[in-house]
Order: C-alpha cells, then structure tokens, then sequence
C-alpha cells in the first residue's frame, strides 16, 4: 500500500479529510497490527499535512523554481509503455535516455548511445573504488531533485575515499502508472551533476516496480559511481590518529535538506542545496596532489555529524572533539535557519559538509584549496564529544536520524525499549546466519559442478 499515493487521490477527488483520516488508519493498522490507532491517526494526519504543503508549490511565484520542481508530464504510462519489458517501446524509452546522457560523455570509449548493457572507459588505477547510492524516497515526486541529489551523493562517496571518480551507472525503476517523463527528469538531474564535474553516465537499468503486480506511480531508484586511486592510500576512517585536526566545509545540505524544505513550504531554500561545491573542493584536493597528507575523509550525512564521529571513533579507537559553534557557522545560514525553525537537530540530520581528519602541519594548505575550517582535534578515548562552551557532551547518534518531515517526526515515536531492540537484534543476527548457510550450501553443489 502507498498512503502517500492514497492521500493524495483522495484529497484530488475532494474526499474530506476526517475520512480520509478514518478510512487510512484502519488500512494502516490491518498491515502494521502492533500501531495503535491515536498514532495511526496522527501519522495519516501527517501525511496530509505533507501533501498539502508539497501540492503548494505550485503556486509560488519563483516560475525558475516551480519549472525545476515539475516534471511535465507526457500523459503516457510507463505500463502503457512497455517500459522495463524489454519490447519496442521500451528500447525506444532507452533512445530517449540516451539523448539526454550522451553530452555527459566525452571520454568514453561504449556509451548509452550504442544500448549495450555496459559501459567503458579508460582508467589506470592501484584501488577502484565504488559506491551506489539509493535515491532519497520522499523525492519520488520530484525527479530532476532526486536525481541531481543521488548522483551527487554517490560521487561524494567515492570522493572521499580519495579516488577520482571515472564513470557513473544508473538505475530506475517506475510503477506501472508513473508517467515516463519521470525517466527523463530523473536522468537529466543526474546529468546536471556529471557534466558539471566531468564524470561520464555511462550505462543504467530501467524497470517497472513490481512489473504488472504493483500499481501506482511510485519511482524507486538508484545511481553508482566507480573511481580510480593511483598513488595514495584510501582516505578510509581506521587511519583518523591521535593529534590530528579535524576539518570541515559549509554544508547546504542535499536530498535530506530538499525533502525538509520541500514538505514544510520552505521552498527557496532549495536553491541552497542546488551546488557541487563538495564535489569540486574534492577535485582540488587531487588537483594539487594533497590527498597524500590526508588521514580521513568523510561526508556529512546520514545521521548527520552524530553518526559519523561515533562511526569513527568506533572504527579507529579515537576520540573525536568538536566545538558546536564552528560547526554551526559552517551550516548554510538559510539552512540552519530553516532547521532551528523546525527543531531539526543540525547535528543529527544530513548537512551535506567535507569532513577531514589531517595531521596539523598540512591543515593551511587544505584549508587554502577547499574552504575548510578547523572544527576539532582528535584524541585518545573512543567515545566523540561537542564542546558547547564550558560543557563537553558525548556525541552519539540517535535511534533514528533526526526527524526532518511531519511524518517522520510520527515515526520518532515509535521506538522499541532497549530490551526489545536488543531482541530484534539477535533475530537480524540469526536471519543474516541463514542466508550465510543458504549461500555455503549453494557453494557445495557449484564446487561439485566444476
């Protein structure tokens, strides 16, 4: 079931919200049967509220805006299609895609134009590194946004492994009654990003979700990048060391900060994630050959700046000490704006920033290439702090990153005791287990087919 979906063809065919709410917790409660019903309600309540305020958009008067956030439509159906049938239709959707990628890729030697199923390029490496990102769900809706947002996303990945990235891949899969511009949307936002920094799309998939058994116009996708290392170590967090600084960029934030401006009304503030500026200050870290100075490097998202010190600090033993008013004058202003108006913990949510850990004498030069600021230094312990004037308070990441949308600050509710969480971990461990048997089993009988 999409209540997302649901919400809005009601409220499209005039349905009064008070039935709307009626009607969509008991379809709620029949799936999720341990939710109980004041929190049904609430949640259906917030999915209106969301709907509404994302349907205002439309009558902003920023006309550069409004065209960035519509996709205009081409009235025809990725079913009606054939798209992800691999039929004529769907070779002609592929066409199609390629027109829009084929600018991206200069360098390539097999490229979308000649619809084989993979992509070359040339590349001389010691480390390939890869990464893939999944676009953010809330922008479905909005697939210029998700697009521009993901390929971003999984380059800053692979960036800040210290590899330069050669070549990106997509993947896109659409309900049987989306409308086929969101193919082309999506892969134009994608292109925006690579053709600004230079990195070729180079092949992809396009499927239907669920083929003939889902329906709806729901968009779930997906975008990769593959870069090369030729002389230094990867930039990985084992390497962070005691007496190290730690740095950071401005961060505007990416998909997360989008999807918060676009489902509270805070429409310009959209303008302010619409950048490539980690992308490029990575680029310069390899222009002038500073990687090799460089211990760690990290972006800032999930779970925010919370969740990478902990990641950190747990995989290198250290202790990471940052001062919260440096970091805070390093977030976006409109961005931070937006997040203390909502009670946004810019902590614990996606800001998008460069996080390094450098030894001392090399932090100018950084500082001087990529507009970094020194935030921190690391020491001995392996528990992270903020340093917020004369108090010193553990950096830690929440159950959740921080709520960001009216609906998931329903969902921040609905937490498991510890007890229960810890249950719910020894049955993930035992599911993990099985799958491991199913895959030696599996190996047995390949091993004897050899």
């Amino acid at each position: 079931m999409d209540i997302e979906g649901y919400v809005k063809r009601c409220l499209n065919n005039k349905i009064p919200e008070n039935k709307i709410i009626e009607d969509g917790f008991k379809r709620i409660t029949e799936i999720k049967t341990d939710m109980s019903e004041d929190i049904a309600k609430e949640f259906v309540n917030a999915v209106i509220s969301e709907v509404k305020t994302i349907n205002s958009y439309k009558s902003i008067e920023d006309s550069k805006l409004k065209y960035l956030l519509d996709c205009i439509e081409s009235d025809v159906k990725m079913g009606e299609m054939g798209g992800g049938s691999r039929g004529e239709g769907d070779f002609f959707i592929h066409k199609q895609i390629a027109r829009i990628i084929e600018s991206t890729n200069q360098n390539t030697i097999v490229d979308s134009r000649e619809q084989d199923d993979g992509g070359v390029v040339r590349a001389d490496s010691k480390y390939t590194v890869v990464a893939i990102d999944g676009t953010h769900s809330r922008l479905s809706d909005f697939p210029f946004l998700a697009g521009f947002h993901v390929c971003r996303a999984c380059l800053r990945d692979v960036f800040v492994m210290g590899a330069d990235p050669v070549a990106l891949i997509s993947d896109i899969h659409l309900a049987d009654d989306g409308d086929v511009s969101k193919i082309f949307d999506f892969t134009s936002g994608i292109c925006a990003v690579s053709e600004a920094i230079g990195v070729p799309l180079v092949a992809g998939s396009t499927l239907r979700v669920g083929g003939d058994m889902v329906l709806g116009d729901r968009m779930v996708s997906a975008v990769g990048a593959i870069g090369v290392i030729n002389d230094n170590l990867p930039t990985s967090r084992v390497r962070a060391e005691v007496g190290d600084v730690i740095l950071m960029t401005e961060g505007s934030g990416g998909g997360t900060i989008s999807t918060t401006a676009l489902y509270y009304g805070m429409f310009d503030v959209i303008y302010e994630t619409l950048n490539v500026d980690f992308l490029k200050a990575c680029k310069n870290l390899i222009k002038h050959d500073l990687l090799k100075y460089i211990h760690v490097m990290t972006d800032v998202t999930n779970g925010g700046l919370r969740g990478d010190a902990y990641e950190i600090s747990k995989t290198a033993n250290v202790s990471l000490e940052v001062d919260k008013d440096k970091i805070y004058s390093l977030i976006n202003p409109k961005v931070l704006d937006m997040l203390n108006k909502l009670n946004i913990d810019p902590l614990g949510v996606s800001i998008d920033s460069l996080l390094i850990i450098a030894p001392k004498e090399h932090a100018d030069i950084i500082m001087e290439k990529t507009g970094a600021k020194i935030i921190g230094e690391v020491k001995e312990g392996n528990i992270s702090y903020v340093i917020d004037g004369s108090k010193k308070i553990p950096l830690i990441p929440e159950f959740r990153e921080a709520a960001y949308t009216p609906v998931k600050k329903v969902v921040g509710k609905m937490k498991p005791s510890t007890e229960e969480f810890e249950i719910m971990k020894e049955k993930v461990k035992k599911s993990c287990d099985d799958a491991i048997k199913k895959k030696e089993i599996v190996k047995e009988l390949l091993n004897k087919n050899i």
